[in-house]
């Protein structure tokens, strides 16, 4: 069993790298991606913890592209489609290229930060502070969407309600999410600028969640939609879709599986597992009935 979509507290996760590492061996995970967003600082010291608890660990990141090819259309967001990218086998030396560029979306998430601060000022959440949300995170490159969702229940119960589950998913959709009040686009980066700061290095990229970043209201079934959306990603250079995603149904996922053969790629899967950020959602089974194949890594490793 794999789980190639997680994240710790170096990114918007709430378990730190060791706590993942052991978590991930109790549940008997084979292997394991730790993918943060837009860094892999989290690697060495989740890389000694696997290696301690017996874990197969692949280098991975999460980052989020603008992909011009599908433009998007929800109103005053029209033509800006953000869409999450797993890069998997990432080198770790600072001045390679790929490296470079994630120290460029670091900074565009900082700036992005400061702005989302000041708008969710503007629309009442005044307590809401910079300051706050780093000390929330634990250090400024870690602060993520679920730090800000946190402080608006810890500083402004009068706007959004005490926290439940289904208040935290609400304040996603009605806030923070790309029809949210408060939504700012992620990045200007195009897709392939990134995927060819990976080239020759034997970087594997997945496209995650595909149907959260492509399928939209009036897109037509599944099975209509993606291959268009499959195919253009293959041929600029996404070899893999995360087809087992742990918040899809299986007879979803074996859909899915079956487009993404199709399209001559690489089915992935993960949990996208969160810890405490995502209660419901379980390292390995997502929420409750993944299983990603072994044999998936194996072709990952053979796409290298």
């Amino acid at each position: 069993m794999l789980d190639l979509h997680t994240h710790s507290s170096f990114s918007d996760g709430s378990d730190t790298p060791r706590e993942l590492a052991i978590a991930a061996s109790e549940v008997g995970l084979r292997a394991i991606a730790l993918t943060d967003h837009d860094t892999t600082a989290s690697y060495p010291e989740m890389k000694a913890a696997c290696d301690e608890f017996g874990v197969e660990l692949v280098s991975g990141v999460e980052v989020s592209l603008r992909d011009n090819q599908f433009p998007l259309d929800h109103g005053a967001h029209e033509g800006a489609r953000n869409v999450h990218l797993l890069a998997y086998f990432v080198p770790l030396d600072a001045t390679h290229p790929l490296q470079l560029e994630l120290a460029r979306l670091r900074q565009d998430r900082e700036q992005r930060n400061l702005a989302l601060v000041s708008l969710l000022n503007e629309r009442g959440f005044e307590r809401i502070t910079l300051e706050y949300l780093i000390a929330l995170a634990g250090h400024p490159d870690n602060l993520g969407r679920p730090h800000f969702a946190r402080a608006m229940f810890e500083l402004h119960p009068e706007i959004v309600g005490e926290r439940t589950e289904e208040r935290w998913n609400r304040v996603f959709i009605e806030w923070l999410g790309v029809t949210g009040k408060a939504y700012l686009p992620k990045t200007s980066m195009p897709l392939e600028r990134f995927v060819v700061a990976g080239e020759g290095a034997g970087v594997v990229f997945s496209i995650a969640h595909p149907l959260v970043n492509y399928l939209d209201e009036g897109s037509g079934p599944i099975e209509r939609a993606m291959p268009r959306v499959l195919n253009s990603l293959r041929e600029r250079g996404v070899l893999g879709v995360e087809a087992y995603y742990g918040s899809s149904d299986p007879a979803t996922r074996r859909l899915m599986v079956k487009l993404a053969r199709d399209a001559g790629m690489v089915p992935t899967g993960g949990s996208d597992y969160h810890g405490s950020y995502k209660g419901d959602v379980a390292l390995g089974r997502g929420r409750g009935d993944l299983l990603v194949p072994d044999e998936i890594l194996d072709e990952l490793k053979a796409a290298r």
